[in-house]
């Protein structure tokens, strides 16, 4: 190389190492390609760096995505000719960012020698193992310790990680320089830090990746590293944050984004619910009943209005290798695994095959669940004096009432604009991609009208809109598993407002012993008498509850009413907050995953929030619960 040429360069790296660090002093994310191999990615001003070099002898296949989880990081090539630039742009980093926060972390990452592992049939059972690089120090001493606690709680397919601590003057590979010199990093007050990592990740043998181990690695030390940055800020910096998940990645790259709407596409594209939902409901039972119950109806549905194979292959065509952060990139695949499943389902409409969809998108019966639909089918009474009955709103009055809440919600969000429609197509009241479908025909109890309208709009619509009020998609369209979380959480509005009947209790406890009598194999008829005869339901609900349970050719969705609102409780008196199942449609277990995107600035708070949780008795009525109110209690319990 000619001493022009190489002046040229040098005078090229200088130019962006200080437009790097001008941006990083106004505290402006950073996201720059590296010549040669590699990539800069700074969030925002934020006290660590993540380094990792790839080696020249070899691929190091997998590697470099576990630095690319982190808001803060460098990956580049470990070739000579490249050193001294890699290493005057971290020492660039490190003084601008150190000068702000009084100190500085640099922790370097690479993978271990392969020698010891197991061969590549024994690799499942290999444990997460790692050794931690630092110099003895009594500074340092007591956050290394934390960090190697931090290290043991990483668990791979059920195996604890293996951490060991080497007291050393060397934090970097073996065959490698430090990316930054001792004396330099004393002189920046930088502590550095550097992580071996046992590469279980990829075969051996062929050094191809097993993508789920390190997918499932990558999550764990996230975790693990996020809770070492927090230590490290909150005990060495000026900086207190309140969370360590505050030092996650905020920036959200175009390809999640992509992804999301590429997924949100597919499931925008059908009804799921619309599609396994008779169209012939009300004939059905009108011929079913003029033939003395002794025949079993046939439904009709509506034509499809996608082609499945075409949707699989756009489902599969989403570029989800692409989404750097662990955490939307695990609800990114589970919502891409729920809704094949579902797409699956819709092929095999009026198939024995679908059964057996429905119990792997939203399970079965236990003997649990059963046991307590039984209880309260046998001790809550089947005829009462109940408010439920009486006086009825038929469509056109219930839908002007609704029409009310959804003014409400308008008022409060003018983007949303959800509507009321009355349609003849359809087996009950039920949300569609945010508004309200009343059937033509429906007539609704006057005791139960408020309770139907939190049930539909007061917890659908509103989540709905509030998923839509955020920048993901999945959390209106529904992050996976969401519906056993989204009826529980209405049903229970429904006991907050007063409107859970004993009437409404025992219909939800008939769907799961329906459900279960349809998974044991008896016919619709034997489920229809069972209902009817043993658990005395009057003739019409019973045919109701059977024919949403025989839909389709079998749909086990029913259970989950009863099943979530059981599991709600559950958290309630764990403690659980109401506020974050609001933000969108979500499961229960997605309660942490969101708090933490809330946490990193990723989301939102909700712009909608249930009056009905700000209304008298409300505050007691949850009291009743977190002090263990049961299912069985809930309909005494919402009459104060």
């Amino acid at each position: 190389m000619s001493q022009e040429l190489a002046t040229k360069q040098t005078a090229a790296v200088d130019r962006l190492i200080s437009t790097i660090c001008v941006r990083l002093k106004e505290n402006k994310r950073v996201r720059r390609k590296l010549p040669i191999w590699g990539r800069l990615h700074i969030d925002r001003q934020l006290p660590f760096l993540c380094v990792y070099r790839r080696p020249v002898v070899s691929a190091d296949t997998g590697t470099d995505r576990l630095v690319t989880t982190e808001a803060s990081y460098l990956f580049a090539s470990a070739l000579r000719d490249q050193k001294a630039a890699v290493s005057k742009l971290v020492a660039g980093v490190v003084q601008t960012l150190g000068a702000e926060f009084g100190a500085f972390l640099l922790l370097e990452l690479w993978s271990g020698d392969v020698g010891d592992l197991p061969n590549a049939h024994a690799i499942q059972f290999a444990s997460p193992s790692f050794r931690v690089f630092a110099p003895r120090s009594e500074k340092q001493s007591a956050f290394v310790e934390k960090f190697k606690h931090s290290l043991s709680q990483i668990k791979i397919n059920r195996q604890p990680a293996d951490v060991e601590v080497v007291w050393s003057s060397r934090w970097s590979p073996p065959e490698l320089a430090p990316v930054l010199q001792s004396s330099s990093a004393r002189e920046m007050r930088c502590m550095t830090l550097g992580l071996e990592i046992h590469p279980i990740y990829r075969n051996p043998e062929t050094d191809e990746l097993y993508p789920v181990l390190l997918r499932n690695l990558r999550r764990e030390l996230t975790r693990a590293l996020r809770r070492t940055f927090y230590d490290f800020a909150r005990k060495h910096t000026a900086q207190l944050p309140t969370h360590f998940h505050t030092l996650g990645r905020r920036a959200v790259v175009k390809a999640v984004w992509d992804v999301d709407r590429q997924l949100a596409e597919v499931s925008d594209s059908f009804d799921f619910l619309l599609q396994v939902t008779p169209v012939n409901a009300a004939s059905a039972w009108r011929l079913f009943r003029k033939r003395r119950f002794e025949v079993a109806p046939v439904f009709r549905y509506r034509p499809l209005p996608v082609d499945p194979i075409v949707l699989k292959r756009k489902l599969y065509a989403t570029p989800l290798e692409r989404v750097e952060d662990p955490t939307l990139l695990h609800l990114l695949r589970e919502k891409q695994d729920e809704l094949d499943r579902k797409i699956t389902m819709l092929a095999d409409i009026n198939t024995p095959r679908f059964v057996h969809g429905s119990l792997q998108v939203f399970g079965g019966v236990d003997n649990e669940l059963k046991h307590v639909a039984t209880e309260l089918l046998v001790h809550l009474p089947a005829r009462s004096r109940d408010p439920s009955k009486g006086r009825e709103l038929d469509a056109k009055a219930f839908a002007n009432l609704a029409e009310k809440e959804l003014e409400s919600l308008r008022q409060l969000m003018p983007d949303c604009n959800a509507r009321v429609r009355i349609r003849d197509d359809i087996v009950s009241t039920m949300v569609s991609r945010g508004s309200l479908l009343v059937r033509k025909s429906a007539k609704i109890a006057a005791g139960r009208v408020t309770a139907v309208l939190q049930h539909e709009v007061g917890t659908h619509v509103l989540t709905y809109w509030n998923g839509r009020a955020q920048p993901f998609r999945q959390l209106y369209s529904g992050l996976a598993g969401y519906e056993a979380t989204q009826e529980g959480l209405a049903v229970f509005a429904e006991y907050l407002v007063g409107g859970l009947s004993h009437r409404r209790l025992r219909t939800l406890a008939a769907r799961v012993v329906a459900t279960r009598l349809m998974i044991d194999g008896a016919s619709f008829i034997e489920t229809f008498r069972a209902l009817d005869r043993t658990h005395e339901l009057d003739q019409p609900t019973a045919f109701t509850v059977t024919m949403r349970v025989y839909r389709g050719g079998g749909l086990t969705k029913d259970a989950i009413y009863l099943r979530g609102i059981i599991k709600l409780l559950d958290y309630l008196k764990g403690g659980g907050e109401l506020d974050p199942l609001y933000v969108g449609k979500m499961a229960l277990e997605h309660v942490p995953i969101m708090k933490e995107l809330q946490w990193r600035k990723v989301l939102s708070a909700a712009p909608l929030r249930p009056a009905y949780l700000d209304a008298a008795h409300t505050a007691e009525r949850l009291d009743r619960v977190r002090a263990g109110l049961t299912v069985l209690e809930l309909s005494k319990g919402a009459q104060l």
